[in-house]
């Protein structure tokens, strides 16, 4: 089920595609205006919103976030010690099998947040065509925390560290508007005040935006942890309990 697709256009004449306060803290960014990174095998591309520590690689990372476009059938690539939450933002979804966990789950509603180990490695069929989704992976011995859907203000800062990405609808932080795919993160604590939604004018408005009559954004907040944790023990394939966040 798609709610929409996020695109330059709908991006805000009023925020850059990147920027940065609070002595480095904070970090906004533009979906639209961020460069995508092919996949080796072809069978799509990756746009990295966030990365913590900066510049780290695929085998250093703490904590990740990124959109990407799986566009043909494959397995996913396995990741030992991360927790993984995937949510699809466009296309007709997706579904995951790791016969070895337990999984078979068909993923077909947008904004409905899963979580899975990174170490299932589980094989993705497309249900229709290309699929957008959304991507939060956390090394679960250093960072904990979830991926959410929400419609209320929030305050970014309050964590210390998160992301927030606009779904549907205006986003307000200060006196900066926000737009679709448009966003901000933070690796310390800071006092940003709140992120407010405000609907925007009926002109101004994607058809998926009219249709809905709601704003939304991509929420996670994060804490560091002082010993493993997270969703499945590292190296054991036993089968762990799996619900969709709300």
């Amino acid at each position: 089920m798609t709610r929409g697709a996020i695109g330059a256009g709908e991006a805000a004449a009023s925020l850059g595609a990147t920027g940065s306060a609070a002595g480095g803290a904070v970090h906004r960014f533009d979906l639209a205006r961020t460069v995508p990174m092919p996949w080796k095998n072809g069978g799509g591309h990756t746009r990295e919103l966030a990365c913590w520590p900066p510049g780290a690689g695929l085998d250093a990372f703490e904590w990740r976030v990124s959109v990407a476009c799986v566009a043909a059938p494959g397995p996913f690539s396995a990741f030992d010690g991360i927790d993984r939450h995937i949510m699809v933002l466009d296309g007709e979804g997706m579904r995951l099998t790791a016969p070895a966990a337990g999984l078979d789950r068909a993923i077909a509603q947008a904004w409905q947040p899963f979580a899975f180990a990174g170490e299932w490695a589980p094989d993705c069929a497309l249900l229709g065509g290309a699929v957008t989704d959304f991507n939060l992976m956390l090394r679960r011995s250093r960072w904990r925390g979830a991926l959410q859907v929400v419609h209320a203000a929030q305050h970014p800062g309050t964590a210390p560290a998160g992301l927030a990405m606009v779904l549907a609808g205006r986003w307000w932080l200060g006196g900066e508007s926000l737009a679709p795919g448009q966003g901000l993160y933070w690796t310390a604590q800071s006092d940003m005040g709140p992120l407010h939604p405000d609907a925007a004018p009926p002109g101004d408005r994607s058809p998926a935006e009219a249709g809905s009559g709601t704003c939304a954004l991509a929420w996670v907040a994060l804490e560091p942890v002082s010993e493993p944790k997270g969703l499945h023990a590292a190296g054991s394939t036993e089968k762990i309990a799996i619900d969709l966040i709300a």
